[in-house]
């Protein structure tokens, strides 16, 4: 919220309450006009995000980004609920950044990110709509001249408790609007909640079932040209020259240009001619970078045993804890560089004009997406405009803005004429924001009793921060790499990523190594290599001791009952210690401000062959907003995350990417997919998030189910080409 701390305590209320997480709707394809409250208009704004038509449809306006996580119904449940309207009437649209900017940023941040779609603007997008239903009660006493305290509303009904009278919030509306918004409002008691916590089905349902919902890879404008580009494929090679006159007279191309000093595109009338063009076109290229994935491990493991590293957690002294130990525990864990790989690839069609430039886009932050298109487009920002489309796929790599620079680049060169820039498969592939690759050296000390007395976490690898936001370390630290396993009271920006379980002396650190490979915000991040590094850890420290891995787990979370009472569900549920002979794996982890665990049955042949049966899986997200929404979430982010750990791997050789489509970049299949039962447990005063907290306990899960299958740790990702059982 600091991005709002210049604004009086009426605009905060007033101008930010729509700003949701994560949503999209592609309200119009040209600039939609600035809201009018003077006059009988036929969608009046009762305030920045709620618009009322006589109809009595209200539509919300929600800054976010929807990418498939069903925030924009979320967002609209949250609003619905304190404005105390008809669900069936609410409807959502985008306003966009140059509006946000125009009206001083009234809605407030438009980045979509870190789960912070709910959590992140819950306050202020019920503020927001309570102050919306004050207002449309008090315009609706004015008319009847009585007093507003006798006055009720329901579902969108405005009634006079004394004389009987009713009317609807869409005939005070433009009336409403006219009024001074209240400097205070109090919101409902979460007992009092009727739409909240409900599993209302999602707003953009059926517009995806028709097909009439628009992504970007959909986009059509009069006079439309499709451009498809082909940068260097070596890290950090340039366009040394190319061959224009090759390619020019094929079928349908209209021009061929140069895109910043590291790429080519083909511009023609369909997409499909401007891909073979591209692909056809001589273009000769400078060195780059010499860049070896397998080279690059012996950095990884240097920093294993460095004496160079940044602290991120410390509790007593683990080094004598060592030296009295009975038994030392150690093991090595690797994971590689991932690709986002969302279905839909990058994409942005632009409009260039020496006064104007506008872009359609899907992005994950429209702001961002802006001031990129106007540096691109060399125009005051108030002169370009981003509409925002429903993203097919972001998990962080839409929130960068490279593909809409390229656009905007394209379009530049075809001034007035709307082109369209769609990355082929090949080139979202090896042009990404890559998960960075790491490496973690885990130690345990154990007493003559099985007790952990020590723990020590060294992590070795890149650091996203310092790629991408140098300004936000912290004496050099990347506090960002240690997502979970960081101790509670060092930074309020962190809290939610903070370590629940206690140990009497722990040691957590990170010896940065940064290959020249773009590093970026992959769905969970950092958390999700840190739980399978603690959690497979947890599970052969307790078997080191001879302990149960689930009594082992709560003997160290005896100061976080939330964590405890997940991890007991999933262990309930699933059949944890009984005698069935079913292999189970389990998985506890907090991460983004919610409580998570899962527990994992599988099954692995006398051939290797790896089938996972079941995972069991509970989230304390504080409050639950859509229980439906949840489950789809938690089930959506174990494909996500078993395909990494099964599948997934970006390798470099000569400083090209190796895996440049789906045959080797691989994904779970829905015969692969094990049966999910999702236990939403919300324990209420705080909001946590989904999205991502859940997808980083089922690898590990699995993981340990593994070894209980089988007796072999699986300590390398991923696990495609490896044996599960020796030989």
């Amino acid at each position: 919220m600091t991005n709002m701390l210049n604004l009086s305590r009426r605009t905060f209320i007033v101008g930010t309450g729509a700003a949701g997480l994560t949503i999209g709707v592609l309200a119009a394809c040209s600039k939609p006009a600035e809201p009018d409250v003077s006059g009988l208009e036929a969608n009046p704004e009762v305030n920045a995000w709620v618009h009322i038509g006589h109809d009595d449809i209200v539509t919300v306006r929600i800054a976010r980004s929807e990418m498939g996580q069903g925030t924009l119904t979320g967002l609209a449940q949250l609003v619905a609920e304190e404005l105390e309207c008809d669900w069936d009437k609410v409807v959502t649209e985008y306003p966009t950044p140059g509006q946000n900017l125009a009206r001083e940023r009234v809605w407030g941040d438009f980045s979509t990110g870190g789960s912070q779609g709910l959590r992140g603007s819950h306050q202020y997008v019920r503020e927001g709509a309570a102050a919306a239903r004050i207002m449309l009660i008090e315009a609706a006493a004015n008319e009847w001249g009585v007093p507003v305290s006798d006055c009720t509303v329901s579902r969108g009904v405005i009634s006079h408790t004394g004389s009987g009278k009713k009317t609807t919030y869409g005939k005070v509306a433009s009336a409403a609007a006219r009024l001074a918004p209240p400097l205070d409002v109090e919101l409902k008691d979460p007992r009092d909640w009727t739409i909240i916590g409900q599993p209302k089905l999602r707003l953009d349902t059926a517009d995806k079932l028709t097909g009439a919902q628009v992504y970007g890879a959909d986009l059509t404008l009069d006079g439309l040209l499709n451009a498809s580009i082909k940068a260097s494929p070596r890290l950090g090679g340039k366009v040394k020259s190319f061959d224009a006159a090759a390619v020019e007279s094929m079928p349908g191309v209209r021009k061929v240009v140069q895109v910043g000093d590291d790429a080519v595109a083909v511009v023609a009338d369909t997409w499909w001619r401007a891909n073979k063009a591209v692909l056809a076109l001589p273009v000769e290229w400078t060195e780059g970078i010499d860049y070896s994935s397998a080279a690059f491990e012996s950095e990884l493991d240097d920093g294993l045993t460095s004496g160079d590293a940044f602290l991120g957690n410390k509790v007593g002294d683990t080094a004598a804890a060592f030296s009295d130990a009975a038994k030392v525990i150690e093991a090595t864990y690797r994971v590689p560089h991932q690709n986002h790989a969302p279905m839909e690839t990058m994409n942005a069609t632009a409009v260039w004009t020496p006064e104007r430039c506008e872009v359609w886009c899907p992005t994950q932050n429209g702001e961002a997406a802006l001031a990129a298109a106007a540096t691109a487009a060399d125009l005051p920002i108030e002169q370009c405009e981003v509409y925002k489309l429903h993203l097919g796929g972001g998990f962080g790599r839409r929130g960068m803005s490279d593909y809409v620079i390229q656009a905007v680049q394209i379009a530049k060169q075809m001034p007035g004429t709307p082109v369209k820039l769609l990355w082929s498969r090949e080139e979202d592939m090896q042009h990404g924001f890559l998960h960075p690759t790491t490496k973690a050296r885990l130690r345990g000390a154990l007493d003559a009793d099985g007790n952990l007395t020590a723990l020590h976490v060294r992590i070795s690898g890149q650091s996203i921060l310092a790629a991408l936001m140098p300004q936000a370390l912290r004496d050099g630290a990347d506090y960002a790499t240690f997502q979970g396993l960081l101790p509670s009271g060092l930074d309020p920006r962190v809290e939610d990523q903070t370590l629940k379980y206690t140990f009497p002396n722990l040691l957590v650190d990170h010896a940065m190594r940064n290959p020249p490979v773009r590093p970026g915000f992959w769905r969970g991040v950092n958390a999700n290599q840190n739980a399978i590094y603690l959690e497979c850890f947890m599970d052969e420290l307790a078997h080191a001791a001879g302990r149960d891995p689930l009594e082992f787990r709560l003997a160290h979370l005896k100061d976080s009952p939330k964590s405890a009472t997940v991890l007991k569900a999933v262990a309930e549920k699933s059949g944890w210690g009984s005698n069935d002979g079913k292999a189970r794996g389990l998985c506890n982890f907090y991460s983004f401000g919610s409580y998570t665990a899962a527990c994992a049955e599988v099954t692995v042949d006398d051939d290797g062959y790896l089938k996972i049966d079941r995972i069991v899986a509970a989230t304390d997200p504080g409050n639950a907003v859509n229980p439906q929404q949840i489950e789809a979430q938690v089930q959506g982010s174990f494909v996500y995350g078993l395909s990494a750990m099964l599948f997934g791997e970006i390798t470099f050789e000569n400083g090209e990417v190796q895996e440049r489509n789906f045959d080797t970049f691989n994904s779970m299949r829905m015969a692969d997919m094990p049966k999910v039962e999702t236990l939403v447990m919300p324990s209420g005063g705080f909001w946590g998030g989904v999205g991502e907290p859940t997808i980083a306990v089922a690898a590990p899960a699995v993981l340990n189910a593994i070894y209980a299958a089988t007796g072999k740790r699986m300590r390398q990702l991923p696990l495609k080409d490896q044996s599960l059982r020796d030989a």
